[in-house]
């Protein structure tokens, strides 16, 4: 896996050390995959994916971040990150008190066409741009604009129980296996009842729910490669693309191919509810 290429800045560079609230850069790999291994800053970041999917974890869960959405890892969060395929990412780095009301928590955020233009304007700024002018009113600007962007819930809890964590584990290594939930608390050492309540408790999720979403995750991944909704849709376990359609639907309010079409366009995201599916849909 290569290391994560940054043109013009060093990736080893410490931005909480730059005396402005808020600090732009650009980054694009033209390799396969990268990643930047576990670390933390003081700054929060906001990571703006043009192209290619990032992911990144923290220790409570997986986020994903398509084309034209941004992640927000709130700062002193320690972190890893990762991308798959040609990728080109803005980056900002932000004190936690630039702005009131930033999020925080680690969250994927729609990127409207405005607050889109005004990343790409302020990541242009030199990293000591002049204080208290054009520059500044742009990132209050940008700063309004993040505070109101829409959560899109593209986002995979992860339980701190070491048994639900190695069920986690299990289903991510292997996210075809059709086992049963029954068959899953036998594996690690449980009582069905007790897993269900214990995942409701740890992650707010049913089993059903949690796959589903495992399974929305890994696909966005694997089509934003290139891969076809026939071939994502028998690796992850569906007997046919028409039952793995109607879930990703159900999923995220759009086929897969819209979905995709409209990121890569920089289209204006839909309101649609998050990664909820009705639990009879649980498979």
């Amino acid at each position: 896996m290569s290391k994560f290429a940054i043109h013009g800045v060093n990736p080893r560079r410490d931005f909480d050390d730059v005396p402005r609230p808020v600090v732009a850069m650009s980054a694009t790999s033209v390799a396969s995959d990268w990643e930047n291994g576990r670390h933390q800053h003081h700054k929060a970041q906001l990571i703006y994916s043009v192209r290619g999917i990032l992911n990144c974890e923290i220790e409570d869960g997986v986020w994903i971040v398509p084309p034209q959405c941004a992640l927000w890892i709130p700062g002193d969060l320690p972190h890893s990150a990762r991308g798959s395929g040609e990728t080109e990412i803005y980056c900002l780095f932000i004190e936690p008190d630039a702005a009131p009301n930033l999020p925080t928590t680690c969250c994927t955020i729609s990127v409207s066409p405005l607050l889109r233009e005004l990343l790409l304007k302020v990541a242009s700024f030199p990293e000591l741009y002049a204080q208290g002018g054009r520059e500044d009113r742009l990132i209050a600007a940008l700063l309004d604009e993040l505070v109101d962007a829409p959560v899109e819930d593209l986002h995979l809890p992860m339980p701190r129980d070491p048994r639900l964590r190695r069920l986690a584990e299990m289903m991510l290594a292997d996210p075809t296996d059709k086992t049963s939930k029954a068959d899953w608390a036998t594996r690690i050492g449980m009582s069905e009842r007790n897993m269900t309540r214990l995942l409701l408790h740890e992650i707010g999720m049913s089993f059903g729910r949690w796959r589903r979403q495992l399974h929305v995750i890994l696909a966005l991944q694997r089509l934003t490669k290139g891969e076809s909704v026939q071939t994502v849709a028998l690796e992850l376990g569906y007997e046919n693309a028409s039952g793995f359609i109607t879930m990703f639907r159900k999923a995220v309010g759009k086929p897969p191919a819209r979905y995709l079409s409209d990121r890569n366009s920089g289209a204006e995201p839909a309101s649609v509810p998050g990664i909820m599916l009705a639990d009879e849909l649980s498979p």
